[in-house]
């Protein structure tokens, strides 16, 4: 924002002398451990650490050896800046967290000034309150560093308002990866043209693609912010900029796969101009173009067919179509080359048709859009697609298998309407009956050959239309296949012609299911039937050891769309994080099972609940035994926690003054200082009644 970037380096001073300031305090210290020591010291989830023999050393040795850092007079690795915090926290980030190493290496923005490097959570903090943030945005693996952040605030003594950190769980979208590291492999690998294909995810890949940005704000408004872990669907990302582009794009003509039609009895050298509206009967816009007509003009491929199947409204032999804003035609032959390929179309007008609209009681049935053979433009179009053909790209195993082959196909001669040829780099237009394209910026100068490139930015329908259901007869899972209706015609033998699907994307329907064996899709439809959601169901079907689990734990009385969510969402977030593959998870279903009665009781927070899940996949045990060690057991008396609510409405006072000042949004992050102060264990539902009746009684 403003007129500059943003950098932690920028602030490189100020946070060296916030770093001096703690250990002034006393609340850092310089630390000669090595990192295999600094480790062992930090103890487990279960048990407590043991202080660095560092950890007391004067103050002003701390300091000097920290100007001795500064000064780049001690190696890599032989000392580190730590706070001194509490090295029997159960947040292990507390435990004397690292905030500064020693690293000889040029910076990329400082060069070689520095010889010091502060760590992630000692600048994510600072850096926000330098700058002023209010709301520091984090995706949920950041809920255990809020502690540390507000932490670090409180000991510099920055003054109020401080920053405040928000968690809430990542984007993840089918049809695509998220993650950096997958991305990155992506790019590295040449998979991929760069980050800014316009197939990636990324914004700068969206950018060239040809997104509005209304179009991604309207879609991040639609989905919203949650805690819960969900995918959302591309195909709404793509209505969005449907729906956007609808009212933005002009719509012109162009012909991708071109095949020559030939008016026979149209004068050889006339040419006829027709005024083409650029704006649909439903967008209050005005304007339109001339639009040349002659005697020969190009049609697309697609829409002419020696052997027209059943249904076919488009143009055949003896056949009539209406040409966009021009006549109806009717085909009268066909010319083709000595391997019996149609290279032509032969055809006559109705010059009482003039506009393409057919006499009364005549009937017309398809429309075909155009371009005038002597005034078409030559263009590339890129016809970019969904980077994987399957839904969930990581559910098979490596995601790279589930790369779509057909994401990107470069038609170099389309031929587009003549007024296209003074387009500006960067517009965006409808070609009818085609989709919404973008006109590159750096085609402002051609492609090397001359020629202006179109990308595609979306169809004008959704071609990966998903089932919107699967019929279950018996133990099989039926999929109804919905075939696409664009066909093409292909010379089979001799002057016999076929018509079949061309491309592969629109001959057959995804199946949400795909990459998945027809055992797990009958699994899918029996945990669908017991009211599992499609992604838990999904990803239990393609691991048989979190099946086993959530089979023991409903075994043992836990509801199944409870059970599955837990399994599908937290427990193989906190097995990924540990390292630990389900199948020897060292408890069984049995403990799940428990741990989601405590939630169902109240005898345990959410958030609780969690930290729980995280030591029963680190050591097993019972997650009651778990719960009364760690002191967990969600607070539910409403004495005691009425003198947290004081004692926080007391220390808020500004805020206070605020709420009743008209922000009652406030209301929220009242409750949130109070569970802050329970160490996350008040009931939440207790807590904001008991919060929102002590502002209203105060207040009156």
């Amino acid at each position: 924002w403003q007129d500059r970037l943003y950098f932690a380096s920028d602030y490189f001073e100020r946070l060296y002398e916030l770093a001096e300031l703690l250990v002034n305090k006393g609340l850092a210290y310089v630390d000669e451990l090595s990192e295999e020591e600094i480790r062992a010291y930090r103890g487990t989830v279960t048990e407590a650490g043991k202080p660095s023999p560092c950890r007391d050393r004067p103050i002003a040795e701390n300091l000097a050896l920290l100007r001795k850092m500064r000064a780049g007079e001690l190696p890599d690795g032989s000392a580190v800046l730590r706070a001194k915090i509490d090295m029997a926290a159960a947040n292990m980030k507390m435990r004397d967290p690292l905030l500064y190493r020693i690293r000889h290496a040029e910076h990329y923005r400082r060069g070689d000034a520095w010889c010091i490097y502060p760590m992630y959570d000692f600048i994510h903090p600072l850096s926000d309150a330098i700058e002023g943030i209010t709301h520091s945005l984090c995706t949920l693996e950041f809920e255990n560093n809020r502690e540390l952040y507000d932490w670090l605030l409180a000991a510099v003594d920055w003054p109020e308002p401080r920053p405040h950190q928000y968690e809430f769980a990542r984007l993840n979208l089918n049809y695509t990866v998220m993650s950096k590291r997958k991305l990155l492999e992506l790019v590295e690998s040449g998979l991929v043209q760069g980050w800014d294909d316009p197939r990636m995810p990324t914004l700068s890949g969206l950018r060239r693609r040809g997104y509005t940005p209304e179009a991604i704000r309207n879609f991040c408004d639609r989905i919203g912010v949650a805690k819960a872990h969900s995918t959302v669907d591309v195909a709404l990302l793509e209505h969005a900029v449907r729906e956007d582009l609808n009212t933005k794009a002009p719509r012109v003509l162009c012909v991708l796969r071109p095949l020559k039609l030939v008016v026979e009895n149209w004068p050889q050298h006339q040419v006829e101009s027709f005024d083409a509206p650029f704006w649909p009967h439903d967008v209050p816009k005005e304007g339109s173009r001339p639009l040349p007509f002659s005697r020969e003009l190009w049609i697309e491929r697609d829409d002419f067919a020696e052997v027209p199947p059943k249904g076919w409204h488009r143009l055949a032999p003896g056949a009539e179509v209406r040409l966009r804003y021009a006549y109806v035609v009717r085909c009268t032959g066909v010319v083709k080359d000595e391997r019996g390929e149609v290279v032509e179309v032969r055809c006559t007008y109705d010059p009482a048709t003039q506009g393409g609209a057919a006499p009364a009681g005549r009937k017309v049935p398809g429309t075909l859009h155009w371009v005038s053979a002597a005034h078409a433009v030559d263009v590339e179009v890129r016809l970019y697609d969904r980077l994987f053909r399957d839904e969930q790209p990581d559910a098979a195993g490596d995601y790279r298998q589930g790369l779509n082959p057909d994401s990107l196909a470069v038609i170099a001669g389309a031929k587009a309407e003549p007024g296209l040829a003074a387009a500006e780099p960067g517009s965006r237009f409808q070609f009818e009956r085609q989709g919404y394209f973008y006109l590159e910026p750096e085609s402002s100068q051609g492609d090397g050959a001359g020629k202006p490139v179109f990308n595609r930015i979306v169809t004008l329908k959704d071609p990966w239309a998903k089932l919107s259901a699967n019929v279950v007869a018996g133990d099989k899972v039926q999929a109804k296949v919905k075939h696409a209706a664009k066909l093409s015609e292909r010379l089979v033998a001799g002057d016999k012609v076929e018509a079949e699907v061309e491309h592969a994307a629109e001959r057959k329907a995804v199946d949400p299911l795909g990459g998945l064996s027809l055992v797990q899709r009958e699994t899918v439809a029996t945990l669908l039937s017991a009211g599992v959601g499609v992604e838990s169901a999904r990803a239990l079907a393609a691991a048989p050891a979190l099946q086993r689990l959530f089979d023991e734990a409903v075994a043992a009385g836990a509801p199944s769309r409870p059970a599955a969510n837990w399994i599908a969402n937290e427990l193989q977030r906190e097995l990924e994080s540990a390292g630990v593959g389900a199948e020897a998870a060292p408890f069984d279903g049995g403990a799940l099972a428990e741990l989601l009665g405590l939630v169902d009781s109240g005898t345990v927070s959410a958030t609780a609940a969690k930290t729980v899940l995280a030591e029963l996949v680190r050591t097993g045990g019972s997650p009651s035994a778990i719960l009364v060690e760690r002191g967990l057991a969600q607070v539910s008396d409403e004495a005691a926690l009425a003198g947290a609510v004081g004692r926080v409405l007391t220390r808020e006072s500004a805020n206070v003054a605020a709420y009743r000042g008209g922000r009652s949004g406030l209301l929220g992050w009242f409750v949130g200082q109070v569970m802050k102060e329970t160490g996350g264990r008040a009931n939440p539902q207790l807590v904001q009644r008991l919060v929102r009746e002590r502002l209203d009684a105060d207040a009156g």
